[in-house]
């Protein structure tokens, strides 16, 4: 937990609203968290990953950590103090968290200096291996495909046999014309 100052100054509290402000996101958004280590990332890649998630509604924003505990803290989240060490960026997921954490992963293999620290999702605080092992899972969109697939085959199976029938009844009626034909 971080400490509390009897006399806070007043560009640290507008800082932790600010923080506040990213962490909640919109009204009754269900929100996970990220964090990454981004040290030995240039100018240039950390661009190209904001951009990267930006494009599944992902921000990507360096904090300061104590400001995050703080911000953590005051929207009563689990305890996270545990990754806000040494130089922090959190990931703010607002709809798929295992296409970021695909991405974040993907991205860690072409600049290694990228390191996933853990993450808060769906209000359980998971590790590194465990962030990796959920970025590993097929994602949202996946799944629905998988279900439909699931569901629409009995309906083509029947369709298939009900299509089978009509046309072996016509198969066997052109071996018997083509029979006919031969033997005259």
């Amino acid at each position: 937990m971080a400490i509390a100052a009897k006399k806070v100054q007043e560009y640290k509290t507008k800082a932790i609203a600010g923080i506040k402000e990213i962490l909640q996101g919109g009204e009754g958004a269900s929100q996970d968290f990220i964090f990454t280590e981004y040290r030995g990332l240039n100018v240039a890649q950390i661009t190209e990953l904001r951009k990267q998630l930006r494009a599944k509604d992902a921000v990507y924003k360096v904090v300061k950590n104590n400001f995050a505990r703080i911000a953590f803290y005051e929207l009563a989240t689990p305890d996270v103090s545990s990754y806000l060490v040494g130089p922090t960026a959190i990931v703010v997921v607002q709809k798929d968290s295992n296409e970021v954490a695909k991405i974040l992963f993907g991205f860690s293999k072409e600049a290694p200096a990228l390191a996933v620290k853990g993450g808060l999702i769906s209000g359980g605080i998971y590790d590194a291996k465990q962030v990796e092992a959920f970025s590993k899972l097929p994602g949202r969109l996946e799944l629905l495909s998988m279900l439909m697939s699931v569901i629409n085959g009995p309906a083509r199976n029947l369709a298939a046999a009900l299509n089978d029938v009509p046309s072996r009844l016509v198969r066997t009626v052109k071996a018997v014309a083509d029979k006919k034909a031969e033997a005259s």
